[in-house]
C-alpha cells in the first residue's frame, strides 16, 4: 500500500478508533432508519397492491379470520385490507419519484396503488369492493376517503371515470346508519373528502359527527369512544387523527366558520392530539414496547398514528422533538417487525399483536383489519432531508427516565 493510500485509510478509520462503531452509526442514523422503514412499508403493502393492481387481491390473499368471527360477510376483509393500506402509505406515494432505492420503491408501489383504486370501484373487476354488502363498509371507505384527504396528488392522478365511481359509491354509503361511537368519524371523514373533491357533500353529517365527538372529549388529550369511556387505543386509531383532519377541511385549517362548527375547535382539537402525543411517547417503553391493552390490538403500529400525523404535519408539540420522536417509532417498529413472525406463508400479515395469536382477535377481526399498522408511517410523506430524518437521535422520555437521565416531569392539561 503507497504511502498517500495508507494515510487516505488511516484518517478514514480515524473517527471509528476513536469514537467507536457507534459513529458510523450515529452519522447515519436518520437516513438508515429511513430506508428501514421504507423496506418495511414496501414488505407489507407489496402482497396487497401488487395482486389488487391485476384484480387478483381476493384470489391470492391467504385470509385469517377471528376464531370468534361475528358472520359478517368476510368480503369486508378486501375492503379493509385496501383501505387502511392506503391511509398509511398515501403520504410516501406523494413524494416526487427519484433514481433512488427508496424512489423505485415508491414508483412501484405508485403505479399498483393506482390500478388498484381503479379495481376498487369498478363492478366488472374481480377485485370490486363490497360497497353495498355490508354497514363495515363506513369504516373502511373512509380510510380510502382519507387516503385522498392525505395525498390529493392521488386523487388527481385517477381518470374521470374512476373519480365519478368513488363520488357515488361515497355518496351511497348515506344507506348506512352509523354505530353510536367512533363511527361518526367515517362518516365525517367521507363527507369531508367530497366536499373537498367539490362534490355534493352532507354537511349536517359531518357537523352532527364533529360536534358530538367534541361532547365526548373527557380531558388531559383523552376521548371517551361513545357515551362510555373505554381504556383502550381507539384515540389512535381513530378518534384523534380523523377529527382534527375533518376539522381542518370544514374550516380550512381554522381560518373560517363552517355551519355551526366554530374555527377555534380546530386549534382545540389540536392541542388535545398533541397532548395525547406526549402519553403515547412516554408509553414507549426503554425497549420499544408499548402496553398492551384494549380491544383492536391487533392492530399493531396503527397505536402510533398520532406521533406519526403530528410528526408528518410539522406539529409536534415543543415538549417532544424530531430526533426522540424519530427513535422512539423505529424502536417500537423494529421490536415487533424485526423478524418475519407477523406475516404468514403469502407474506400477508397476521392475526396477533407480535406472531401468531390468533385468540386475542375481536369478533370482528380479520388479517385486512391488521393494515392499521401501516398508520405509523405517515412520516415517510416528508422528504429524506427533512429535519425529522436528518436530526440526530436523542432518547425518548422513558429511556432517559430508566438510564438516570434528566428527563421532564409531566402534568395535566386542562383546557380554559
Amino acid at each position: 500500500m503507497n504511502k498517500k493510500l495508507l494515510l487516505i485509510v488511516a484518517f478514514g478509520l480515524f473517527p471509528i478508533l476513536l469514537f467507536g462503531e457507534s459513529f458510523l452509526k450515529d452519522s447515519n442514523q436518520g437516513k438508515n432508519e429511513r430506508q428501514y422503514w421504507c423496506d418495511l412499508l414496501y414488505k407489507m403493502t407489496e402482497p396487497v397492491l401488487s395482486n389488487m393492481s391485476k384484480g387478483q387481491l381476493k384470489q391470492n390473499m391467504l385470509l385469517e379470520l377471528s376464531p370468534s368471527w361475528d358472520g359478517r360477510n368476510k368480503d369486508v376483509a378486501y375492503m379493509e385490507c385496501f383501505g387502511r393500506t392506503m391511509a398509511g402509505l398515501a403520504p410516501w406515494l406523494s413524494l416526487p419519484d427519484d433514481n433512488t432505492v427508496e424512489g423505485k420503491q415508491r414508483k412501484q408501489l405508485r403505479e399498483w396503488a393506482l390500478k388498484s383504486y381503479a379495481h376498487a370501484v369498478n363492478p366488472d373487476s374481480p377485485d370490486y369492493l363490497g360497497w353495498k354488502a355490508h354497514g363495515q363498509a363506513l369504516v373502511d371507505a373512509a380510510y380510502i376517503a382519507e387516503s385522498f384527504l392525505r395525498a390529493p396528488s392521488l386523487w388527481k392522478a385517477l381518470d374521470k371515470q374512476t373519480q365519478e365511481r368513488y363520488i357515488k359509491e361515497f355518496q351511497g354509503l348515506r344507506r348506512f346508519t352509523p354505530v353510536y361511537s367512533n363511527w361518526l368519524l367515517f362518516v365525517a371523514t367521507i363527507e369531508s373528502f367530497l366536499k373537498q373533491a367539490g362534490a355534493q357533500a352532507d354537511f349536517y353529517r359531518i357537523t352532527l359527527s364533529l360536534l358530538k365527538v367534541n361532547e365526548w372529549y373527557v380531558g388531559d388529550g383523552w376521548y371517551s369512544d361513545g357515551s362510555k369511556f373505554a381504556f383502550d387505543y381507539y384515540n389512535s386509531f381513530v378518534l384523534h387523527p380523523m377529527f382534527v383532519e375533518c376539522q381542518e377541511v370544514l374550516t380550512d385549517g381554522g381560518k373560517k366558520g363552517a355551519w355551526n362548527i366554530d374555527p377555534t375547535k380546530f386549534g382545540k382539537g389540536l392541542k388535545r392530539m398533541q397532548r395525547y402525543g406526549v402519553i403515547l411517547e412516554r408509553l414507549i417503553s426503554p425497549e420499544g414496547s408499548f402496553p398492551v391493552f384494549g380491544r383492536s390490538i391487533t392492530y399493531r403500529t396503527g397505536v402510533l398514528q398520532p406521533l406519526a400525523l403530528l410528526a408528518w404535519r410539522g406539529w409536534l408539540p415543543e415538549e417532544l422533538s424530531e430526533g426522540q420522536v424519530r427513535s422512539a417509532m423505529t424502536a417500537v417498529i423494529k421490536r415487533m417487525f424485526h423478524d418475519d413472525r407477523n406475516f404468514n406463508e403469502k407474506g400477508f400479515l397476521t392475526i396477533g399483536f407480535n406472531g401468531k395469536q390468533p385468540n386475542i382477535a375481536d369478533v370482528y377481526t380479520n388479517n385486512g383489519s391488521l393494515y392499521m399498522a401501516t398508520l405509523a408511517f405517515l412520516p415517510l410523506g416528508l422528504p429524506a432531508d427533512h429535519s425529522f430524518w436528518t436530526v440526530p437521535a436523542r432518547s425518548w422520555t422513558s429511556k432517559k427516565a430508566w438510564d438516570g437521565e434528566e428527563f421532564p416531569k409531566d402534568h395535566a392539561v386542562n383546557e380554559k
